[in-house]
């Protein structure tokens, strides 16, 4: 049996066929989100890259912010039962999650289930954010993709102290301007990112194995950073982007389960 899960979020979609419930079929990731033309590109490219035929599949699920906008979809699931869903496949030892994506962090509580206990979020702020990375990467003038190769440079990491991406900005700008090497700035950056996080986290059960999903956890500067504030392992997956969309394929199979599909 096929399922489709579709992640819509602010800055990209991501998709993922799974067999059964048990493996990965194909994944796609399009660097659009919701209100753009990436929730059709991304379906379009998961089918193209599987051979699978839309007829195939036994039951959609979509999530994310843009959940709502996907047609082909049997049903609409919130980003963090997904999320919980995915990381539980992922790392069944996993009771603490941070998800932090294009426009806002998740610091999520589940039991040895995978099931959510509790959750909070912050998504008033773009600060500590993909979107706080992007601005600094431009400033910085360095690809986002290489931020963590400069990161592990840093023999005296900058403070960046400003909460707001428009004031961290000038900040930086007066880092720069100051004679600061880019890669201290850039551990600055990075621990800034992760104190606003741990603001999140230090409100959930704080229990380990810990988990870092989303776009931002591909970046090893960030990840390093939250290893050295929690000191202790932090598990990230290859599919870490990936993660709410692969709970949601296999909330899709729950779904055709119940059906009897």
């Amino acid at each position: 049996m096929l399922t489709l899960g579709i992640d819509i979020g602010s800055a990209s979609s991501k998709a993922v066929i799974m067999g059964d419930g048990k493996e990965l079929v194909a994944t796609a990731v399009v660097q659009a989100g919701t209100g753009t033309s990436g929730p059709k590109r991304v379906t379009a490219e998961i089918f193209e890259r599987s051979g699978v035929l839309p007829e195939q599949i036994s039951a959609t699920i979509a999530t994310g912010y843009g959940r709502y906008g996907v047609d082909m979809a049997d049903g609409q699931i919130s980003e963090i039962t997904c999320h919980a869903k995915g990381v539980h496949f992922l790392f069944p030892a996993a009771r603490t999650i941070l998800d932090i994506g294009g426009q806002d962090a998740k610091a999520i509580s589940i039991n040895e289930n995978g099931r959510v206990l509790s959750f909070f979020m912050n998504e008033k702020c773009a600060a500590g954010t993909g979107r706080f990375l992007e601005v600094m990467a431009r400033i910085l003038e360095i690809p986002l993709s290489e931020m963590g190769d400069w990161d592990r440079k840093s023999e005296h990491p900058a403070v960046v102290s400003s909460t707001c991406t428009v004031f961290a900005e000038s900040e930086v700008i007066s880092q720069l301007s100051n004679g600061a090497r880019r890669e201290d700035v850039i551990r600055g950056v990075h621990n800034s990112v992760i104190s606003r996080a741990m603001a999140l986290l230090y409100r959930t059960h704080m229990e380990p194995a810990f988990v870092f999903t989303g776009g931002v956890a591909q970046n090893s500067g960030v990840v390093d950073s939250l290893r050295r504030e929690l000191r202790q392992e932090v598990l990230v997956s290859p599919q870490a982007q990936l993660t709410g969309a692969i709970g949601a394929a296999l909330l899709a199979q729950e779904k055709a389960d119940q059906k009897g599909v």
